[in-house]
């Protein structure tokens, strides 16, 4: 009886220290993670659903501020990139339809300013 009372004792400290350890003395700090530092598959997904909100709500604009948030200054050619890394992939053929209608809205639409 004895035994088991220690061991879970033992458990439970080892669940303490380990969180005292992780969120108090070294907690892990991603100040400098940024949208624009996402790899190429992750980009390339974030394309693909801000092309599925625009299938949605048909406003151009507001996907070009969706793509705003990755960073990237030319959201024609962030689009351009995911299509081909989409492709080099093997995304499938409704995924890649969707970005080819999210490119040709972005194309057709009249720059700001």
């Amino acid at each position: 009886m004895a035994r088991r009372i220690f061991f879970f004792i033992a458990i439970l400290l080892g669940i303490a220290i380990g969180l005292g350890i992780g969120w108090g003395i070294l907690p892990r700090l991603n100040e400098t993670a940024q949208p624009e530092t996402l790899r190429a598959d992750y980009r390339t997904d974030y394309v693909l659903m801000v092309a599925e909100a625009y299938r949605s709500d048909q406003n151009a604009s507001l996907a070009q501020r969706r793509l705003a948030f990755l960073g990237e200054t030319d959201p024609v050619r962030m689009v351009q990139e995911a299509i081909v890394f989409g492709g080099q992939v093997g995304y499938a053929s409704a995924d890649m339809e969707l970005m080819l209608r999210l490119l040709q809205a972005l194309q057709n639409l009249k720059p700001q300013g």
